[in-house]
């Protein structure tokens, strides 16, 4: 099995609608058995600065973690899918044992 993390902000788009639930609505379609969105409290990307979405005043942006496991084939399908679709982002993958 194949765990993916896809790292992403909370406010970015896909037309008009929120990029997370467009990235799991092509999970769905791929029959992704299930995917979990994650909000970060705090985070850095390349750029090296710190957001902190949750500070007074503050207009950073919120990171977001997408997670989902599935079998080897189905989670390369998807991605490749996502990747068609979605240019941005950062995703990882990680071989995995169910138990």
């Amino acid at each position: 099995m194949i765990q993916a993390h896809i790292y992403i902000d909370k406010d970015e788009l896909k037309g008009t609608q929120p990029l997370y639930e467009y990235i799991l609505r092509i999970l769905i379609e791929q029959k992704i058995q299930g995917a979990t969105v994650f909000h970060g409290k705090l985070g850095y990307g390349a750029h090296q600065y710190l957001n902190r979405p949750n500070d007074w005043f503050s207009f950073d942006e919120t990171p977001l973690l997408i997670i989902f496991i599935d079998e080897d084939e189905k989670v390369k399908r998807a991605l490749k899918v996502l990747r068609e679709a979605y240019k941005g982002g950062f995703i990882v993958t990680n071989q995995v044992e169910k138990w």
